[in-house]
């Protein structure tokens, strides 16, 4: 027992928000709000945290989630698959306030495992001929073009999980697991929103998604805030 205490990562939320910072690379979970983090983002939030450069599938709803952030005017610069679900993200895009760099969904999501597993980048065919090459190194493989789509990290990660244990070892809640596990392996430093801590050992080792090997830090979540667009 007492070894367990000595190795666990369990923190609370002040803790975590020493490791946010400005101006600094922030990957977060979820899709459409559904497994951001909601404890962390009000926190950041909270604490005044701005120029950050956000990497995630969508920028939530305008009072959801990571969509607080951007409705805040605190990201610089977002890397996300659509922003349509946040208004606010388009107009401070047209504004210039806000930079935004779009990479198709399936692109995304390989980019960020990429990021996690070590690459330097994966070869797609999805933009070719269009204005998505722009900039873009290319290569031929076996007589076909491919663009090349650099790995994406991140300083921190912020996931949102349904359990974890001390050890960091997390499963997640239906498809609030969407992005969540490879934003898990992608930050130099990630840190585990949970909402709820079992004692090691009763989570099912089948049922793991995110081994704890990936995860820093796990905090107890205080509840979505919010209410939801559909609601």
């Amino acid at each position: 027992m007492e070894l367990v205490k000595k190795r666990s990562k369990v923190a609370g939320l002040e803790d975590a928000l020493q490791h946010i910072r400005d101006g600094m690379t922030l990957m977060y979970g979820g899709f459409g709000g559904v497994g951001n983090p909601p404890s962390l983002c009000q926190g950041i939030l909270d604490k005044g945290v701005r120029d950050l450069v956000l990497i995630g599938n969508d920028c939530a709803f305008p009072d959801i989630g990571i969509g607080r952030l951007v409705t805040a005017g605190r990201a610089r610069k977002v890397i996300v698959s659509h922003i349509g679900s946040n208004p606010n993200a388009g107009r401070l895009m047209n504004e210039g306030a806000l930079e935004v760099e779009f990479s198709p969904q399936g692109t995304l999501a390989e980019r960020i495992r990429a990021g996690g597993v070590g690459l330097g980048g994966i070869f797609v065919d999805v933009g070719i001929g269009t204005i998505a090459e722009e900039g873009k190194q290319q290569i031929v493989l076996d007589g076909k073009p491919y663009l090349i789509e650099t790995a994406l990290t991140a300083e921190v990660s912020i996931v949102h999980a349904q359990k974890a244990d001390p050890y960091g070892n997390l499963i997640y809640d239906k498809s609030a697991r969407n992005f969540n596990p490879f934003v898990a392996m992608a930050g130099d430093y990630t840190i585990a929103e949970v909402d709820e801590i079992v004692p090691l050992g009763e989570l099912d080792p089948e049922c793991i998604v995110t081994p704890g090997i990936y995860v820093d830090m796990v905090i107890p979540s205080q509840g979505v805030n919010w209410t939801w667009a559909w609601e």
